[in-house]
């Protein structure tokens, strides 16, 4: 582990020696330099952690070694050494970026104490800025998956309005990756050093969930023991994610329409405004156009809400994208759970392109971390899936045959009705050869055949 380097700035020789000696007896890798030009050429020419500068220095005094250096090197911290007349002047390096400033005679286990303290500010800042950095490249729009066109399409309304801060409404059904879309939006917007506050509003009572997004005061209500922040003021200068917003009550809708309106809101129990900078960002598996002509959700808070729609597309109308989901799930999976699947049969695949997938990608999601887990290495097999995926395929359609947007194999679709047929046969003669091979008006030999060619294992 490398030591943290500091540099002291310090015209007197002796209090300077006694700084450097004590710190780097203290486990710091410590130089001292008697004016601010020598420091600010040590800081162009080596790594620095913590700059300690006295105010008053010959040639150039701490003031302009302080500014200098938040110009060049602002992320070195900086604490200052002054005497009790010079307090203002040091309040005043802190308006200009000092973290702290000690007076003299210095206290060496104050100092010890201050440099510790900035340090780990030191940390704790370079750490947020990476993990900032992570989130913003697990939320780019090309890791979330798809090359379909209504995908492509959807990407590209995403990678226009992203830094906007108008409303926006995503709909599609349960399971489309609505929140992951928010996610992608806010962390690519300009607010994205801000947090993206999420609030269910179909998974809390309506008598909670005024509370939970607006706040409440003290002895608003029974229970109400001490005042609580809501989520609009979580996301201050952020996004709040508004999930499942069809679900809100008429009630709770004109509140949320006053926040669109006004940008300003009350805490239960509240009488004071409190402003609300925040971009709204709302999903509905519903039909919000429908749900205002049944009475049902208000059509002042739709058109609010409305400015700009995004439709994530079901699974099933965007088939083509399952090898790459499938691959991402498995890769995921593999590395989380210490598995090594290599991947999925030919059959498996027909199996998954054929199912209509009602839960979309979340289903599959769930499918797939089954597999890997109960496969645990190899390529996952015909007899790994569950009888569901072998046997519903498309027969609640109106069409046996369903093409994908893109087009597909003549060859490879007739192979997949095939098997679809002979896994129907055989679930309806509980698995008894003879009988499926009947119901096909075909001989048993030839039915174990094709059963072999195509993979078909029905136990």
């Amino acid at each position: 582990m490398s030591l943290e380097k500091i540099l002291i700035a310090e015209d007197d020789r002796q209090n300077r020696d006694l700084l450097v000696e004590y710190l780097n007896s203290a486990g710091y890798e410590t130089v001292g330099v008697e004016d601010g030009d020598e420091a600010l050429e040590h800081l162009q020419n080596n790594d620095v952690d913590v700059l300690i500068a006295d105010i008053k220095m010959p040639k150039m005094d701490g003031i302009s070694l302080l500014a200098k250096t938040k110009r060049e090197k602002p992320g070195i911290m900086v604490l200052m050494i002054t005497g009790h007349a010079c307090v203002n002047t040091a309040v005043q390096a802190m308006k200009l970026g000092a973290e702290d400033y000690i007076t003299k005679p210095v206290n060496l286990d104050e100092l010890r104490l201050q440099i510790k303290k900035v340090i780990e500010k030191k940390t704790l800042k370079s750490e947020n800025v990476v993990l900032k950095e992570q989130l913003k490249k697990t939320y780019r729009f090309d890791t979330i998956i798809g090359k379909s066109h209504k995908m492509e399409m959807v990407f590209r309304l995403i990678e226009k309005v992203a830094d906007s801060d108008s409303t926006i409404i995503i709909y599609g059904e349960s399971g489309v990756g609505k929140e992951l879309i928010a996610r992608a939006i806010h962390y690519n917007s300009h607010r994205s050093s801000y947090p993206l506050v999420p609030v269910n509003c179909g998974a809390i009572p309506e008598e909670l969930l005024e509370s939970e997004l607006f706040g409440h005061e003290k002895g608003a209500f029974t229970g109400a023991h001490k005042s609580r922040v809501g989520r609009f003021e979580l996301a201050s200068n952020g996004t709040i994610f508004l999930d499942e917003i069809g679900d809100m009550s008429p009630n709770l809708q004109v509140k949320i329409l006053r926040v669109l309106q006004e940008h300003e809101f009350e805490r239960v129990g509240g009488v004071k405004p409190i402003k609300a900078n925040i971009r709204v960002i709302a999903a509905t598996h519903r039909e919000l156009e429908k749900e205002v002509a049944k009475g049902r959700f208000r059509e002042d808070l739709y058109y609010r809400l409305n400015v700009i729609p995004i439709t994530v597309p079901p699974l099933r109308e965007r088939k083509n994208d399952l090898p790459l989901l499938v691959s991402y799930f498995i890769d995921m999976f593999n590395r989380d759970k210490g598995k090594e699947i290599s991947g999925i049969s030919e059959g498996v695949l027909e199996c998954f392109l054929r199912y209509n997938w009602p839960g979309n990608v979340r289903e599959l999601q769930n499918m797939i971390e089954r597999l890997v887990i109960l496969r645990g290495s190899g390529e996952i097999a015909m007899e790994d899936l569950p009888e569901k995926l072998l046997i519903e395929g498309d027969q609640k359609s109106d069409h046996p045959v369903a093409l994908p947007e893109d087009g597909a194999s003549f060859n490879t679709m007739v192979t997949s009705y095939e098997k679809h047929l002979i896994l129907h046969a055989l679930k309806q003669t509980s698995g008894v050869k003879n009988k499926a091979a009947k119901l096909l008006n075909m001989n048993r030999t030839t039915l174990v055949e094709k059963m072999k060619k195509l993979q078909i294992k029905y136990k």
